[in-house]
């Protein structure tokens, strides 16, 4: 997969980018806080996308390509995410349609930034609702405000918690963990059947 640096205001992030011949949309997915575009959902994610002719972007976030591994605050990663979109929508992305997402902290982001985006969809990997045993510090707004509809695929005992469906949104419960990493199948075949409806 060809990789280019693009410039943010908060350094440069790194896109891993695989352009399929003739696709008709793009899928642009973010990494959790402490990991980074190589965790086994986001490999399987990339690979539905692509079995259904989307271009497939992997985004690492410019904290990480600094080889820090605590996350930079909300906002600048907000700001490295929309700014890597823009750059890759007058080039690699011009005139396709547009799918946002990533696991955990990069499921945050693409909610947040929905809009700014352009995103038409977004798709949530492991949504980290809350922290553990803390129901009470819920992100359930983040989801809420996305316009567009929303795949969440979430392990069955996140200890981060379980997003409920909304009217623009299906939540899919697969077995495991945040990890994501004890049914892949099953998450294949999620994302393989919500990215069909697409076209």
């Amino acid at each position: 997969m060809p990789v280019v640096d693009v410039d943010t205001p908060h350094g440069p992030a790194r896109v891993h980018l695989n352009k399929v011949r003739g696709a008709g949309g793009a899928v642009v997915l973010g990494h959790g806080a402490g990991g980074g575009v190589n965790s086994r959902d986001l490999t399987a994610a990339a690979e539905a996308a692509e079995a259904e002719r989307f271009t497939v972007a992997l985004v690492e976030q410019p904290y990480r390509v600094a080889g820090r591994r605590s996350p930079a605050p909300a906002a600048q990663l907000d700001a490295a995410w929309t700014a890597v979109i823009a750059e890759l929508r007058k080039g690699a992305l011009r005139r396709l349609l547009l799918v946002t997402g990533g696991r955990s902290s990069g499921a945050r982001v693409a909610c947040r930034t929905a809009a700014a985006t352009g995103a038409s969809r977004v798709l949530c990997l492991a949504f980290p609702l809350h922290p553990p045993g803390r129901p009470e510090k819920s992100r359930q707004d983040e989801l809420d405000q996305v316009a567009v509809p929303v795949l969440v695929v979430q392990g069955e005992s996140d200890p981060f918690g379980m997003p409920p469906p909304g009217p623009n949104r299906k939540v899919i419960p697969i077995a495991g963990n945040h990890s994501l990493r004890s049914d892949v199948e099953a998450m294949r075949t999620a994302i393989s059947e919500w990215l069909a409806e697409v076209r």
